[in-house]
């Protein structure tokens, strides 16, 4: 960690009424991101990436790196995890994209937390680095004929590309669809 950088809090902390706090923070900040989209017609507020970067620690056992650590979000022992959010309505999943890939940042894997309208997360999937280098790279090329800017992975390839990680059933398979 660079200094004067910040730190996020630890959400392991054994600090219990400030884990208590993070938690109704969250809630609270999810049912005004709700209403300003409701209030709106569809406008959102800018919080499902670090709604799904909470998440995915929580649920998937991760260590948040320092904030805006070039390339990754989180750790899982050596592992560097990039987190990236995306909430869906039901049946539009096909039409999303995801933010950046960018194989110029260090990282390992990618966990993509899909989040339902509520900003509450539904699924989430994991692909390795190797596992996206030869679809990013196409998307890459593709932009570069074009002469334009690439655009993000479709969600629906990173999951063919991926596995599901959260929720698993008993046996550790994953539930199959992912359509929240």
């Amino acid at each position: 960690m660079t200094e004067g950088s910040s730190q996020r809090p630890p959400l392991d902390t054994d600090d219990a009424p400030a884990s208590e706090r993070l938690v109704k923070l969250l809630g609270e900040v999810k049912a005004l991101a709700q209403e300003y989209y409701e209030l709106t017609g569809g406008r959102s507020l800018q919080i499902t990436g670090e709604v799904a970067e909470y998440e995915a620690a929580q649920l998937l056992g991760l260590v948040l790196a320092p904030v805006r650590q070039p390339g990754y979000d989180a750790w899982r022992s050596d592992e560097r995890i990039q987190i990236k959010g995306c909430a869906v309505l039901p049946g539009k999943l096909s039409s999303w994209r995801m933010g950046t890939l960018d194989l110029d940042k260090e990282w390992d894997a990618t966990v993509l937390v899909l989040l339902d309208k509520r900003y509450e997360p539904t699924a989430m999937y994991e692909a390795t680095r190797s596992a996206l280098e030869e679809s990013l790279q196409r998307i890459a090329n593709e932009a570069a004929e074009k002469q334009s800017k690439p655009q993000g992975m479709a969600v629906t390839e990173f999951i063919q590309l991926g596995r599901q990680v959260w929720p698993v059933n008993a046996l550790g398979r994953d539930h199959g669809g992912c359509d929240p």
